[in-house]
């Protein structure tokens, strides 16, 4: 394989559901619209939205746990939507998974031990003294003790939980982790810890990461590059500190402006932004509004927004945005040194 290609290759990815409408009926949801992205070996792609947008699919569908409707995932050189209804061995050991809940997750009749061998012993059988070695090295891998190797899943922390679900993923020697809301239900302290035990494992394994998550922060922190998700589309896609720093469309705005941070300062200014920004409550998947779907909420929506559905188009520095109105929208209230802002009661 090319070395020198990325990893992973999302082409113009969709996945539609058909959901039940009454006895006879049915409606089609489309989860996720002609989205396109690349991971690059070593790195990772943020994706970042409000629940419903579609990161979760587009996790599952690259997971092969969801079937795309069109377009091509293509891993390493190979098209994973060509495999057929089995999926082969080596590409369910090349990606693993984090999910949000390990609990659900990990077999609560099972040791930690236990959890980590059957693992070893699935994608890389081995001798049981070289196989007791293996789990032993991955507990210290993710910060456990040795002794908590025999505990069981209810015996541990939610952050311990999952940093036993990471050190199963490691169990197998994969490149790419699907990382879906791996931190959102843990506090922020041990959200940090969690965060930063993944990017040292990055370091240290060479892995690359989809890193899935709502807060643009969280994805900012863990990420080289990121995509925003409205509806199933992305709204815009570059290079983490461009988007962070220089949110270009309004959607993107408003994630930006609802994120809590810890300066006092920033907060405010970013609360005042989110009362500019926010309007109307998330349209349904079933119906989403015509031309641009973000138009029902944008405060800058103008007709032309209603008819035509746009296209992602450069802004700078390697970033991209899905907006009819990108060059007359005003500077963003919360781009920049948010100090500098002035701020009232």
């Amino acid at each position: 394989m090319n070395a020198h290609a990325p990893l992973l290759s999302v082409e113009h990815l969709s996945v539609d559901f058909r959901l039940r409408d009454g006895l006879f009926g049915s409606r089609t949801l489309s989860a996720v619209r002609d989205v396109s992205f690349t991971i690059e070996r070593g790195s990772t792609f943020g994706l970042v939205g409000e629940s419903g947008s579609g990161k979760s699919t587009i996790g599952r569908a690259i997971l092969r746990l969801v079937q795309a409707s069109s377009g091509r995932i293509v891993f390493d050189g190979q098209d994973v939507t060509a495999f057929g209804a089995r999926t082969p061995l080596a590409f369910r050991r090349d990606v693993q998974v984090v999910f949000q809940d390990p609990i659900s997750s990990l077999n609560p009749r099972q040791t930690i031990g236990a959890t980590l061998g059957q693992a070893i012993d699935r994608h890389r059988p081995m001798q049981a003294p070289a196989r007791d070695r293996e789990i032993a090295r991955l507990i210290d891998n993710v910060g456990l003790a040795a002794y908590q190797a025999g505990r069981y899943p209810h015996e541990l922390s939610g952050g311990q939980r999952q940093r036993v679900a990471i050190a199963r993923a490691l169990a197998v020697q994969p490149r790419l982790i699907v990382c879906d809301e791996p931190v959102s239900a843990l506090d922020v302290s041990t959200q940090a810890q969690v965060i930063n035990l993944l990017m040292d494992l990055q370091r240290e394994f060479g892995l690359s990461y989809l890193f899935i998550a709502h807060n643009l922060d969280v994805v900012r922190h863990m990420s080289q590059n990121i995509g925003v998700l409205y509806l199933g589309r992305l709204v815009e896609v570059g290079p983490a500190d461009v988007v962070h720093e220089r949110p270009s469309h309004p959607y993107t705005q408003m994630l930006m402006a609802s994120t809590l941070v810890a300066d006092p300062v920033a907060q405010a200014v970013r609360t005042r932004a989110r009362r500019q920004t926010i309007r109307a409550e998330l349209p349904s998947p079933l119906a989403p509004p015509p031309g641009c779907a973000f138009n029902t909420r944008c405060a800058f929506a103008q007709p032309q927004c209603r008819q035509r559905m746009p296209e992602l188009q450069a802004t700078g520095r390697g970033a991209q945005a899905a907006c009819l109105r990108l060059d007359a929208l005003p500077a963003s209230a919360i781009a920049g040194d948010p100090a500098r802002e002035e701020v009232t009661a």
